[in-house]
C-alpha cells in the first residue's frame, strides 16, 4: 500500500532535487501541503495531480 503522504525530504528524493529546492517548492502558491505543527506534509495524490498539471503547463508554454 502506497503512503498517503510524504515528507519534504522524501519528496526531494522522489523528484531528484535538492532539499533546499524542495523547501522552496513547497512554499509556492498552489503546491499541495499540510502543516502538522512545524512539519510540512505533502499528500501523495494531490502531489501527483499537481505534478501532472505543472508538466502540462510547462509543455504548453514550450509549444509542445
Amino acid at each position: 500500500m502506497e503512503k498517503m503522504a510524504m515528507s519534504v525530504r522524501e519528496m526531494s528524493l522522489r523528484m531528484g532535487i535538492s532539499l533546499p529546492k524542495a523547501y522552496e517548492l513547497v512554499k509556492e502558491p498552489g503546491f499541495p501541503t499540510i502543516r502538522v505543527g512545524t512539519r510540512i506534509i505533502i499528500p501523495t495524490e494531490p502531489f501527483k495531480e499537481w505534478l501532472a498539471a505543472e508538466s502540462n503547463r510547462e509543455n504548453k508554454q514550450r509549444g509542445e
